[in-house]
């Protein structure tokens, strides 16, 4: 004899279907996504001052010459044009790690002939962002560019 499927059986059949869906999400999936982190640890005192970086990218943007890079066999070497005169000769970068902030490199340096150059001894392969930051006249500035660094 056959049973006929009634609408208590799709219900329970229903319900059974949507645990397992749930119990997926919960143990499977989690499993499969990558460093799922916080772009910033401090993510609302930056927020709070990110004006000044709107206003840093805007000086930037009104400049003729701006800074370039290059990628080197020995690193990533950043070229500063003879128009600009940085206050104190002090530059700070960061190469900002998209996927893990643990590859994240910043540092505070000399301007020395106008360059400087990052070792790759401090760059692992991938995509990043080099955030350059200086000031010129008591002026912020600042420029972004993606790096890919294989």
């Amino acid at each position: 004899m056959s049973k006929k499927l009634h609408w208590g059986h799709g219900l329970a059949i229903a319900l059974g279907c949507f645990i397992l869906f749930i119990l997926f999400l919960i143990f499977i999936f989690p499993n499969g996504k990558q460093n799922a982190e916080m772009v910033s640890n401090n993510y609302y005192e930056e927020e709070l001052e990110y004006q000044n970086i709107i206003d840093a990218k805007n000086n930037a943007a009104t400049l003729k010459e701006q800074p370039v890079y290059r990628q080197l066999p020995e690193g990533i070497k950043i070229i500063f044009p003879e128009s600009i005169n940085v206050d104190g000769n002090k530059i700070s970068f960061v190469l900002f790690r998209t996927d893990d902030s643990n590859l994240d490199v910043k540092k505070e340096l000399p301007l020395e002939n106008k360059s400087f150059l990052i070792p790759k001894k401090v760059i692992s392969a991938g995509s990043y962002t080099l955030k350059l930051k200086w000031t010129e006249n008591k002026k912020p500035y600042q420029i972004d560019y993606d790096v890919l660094w294989k």
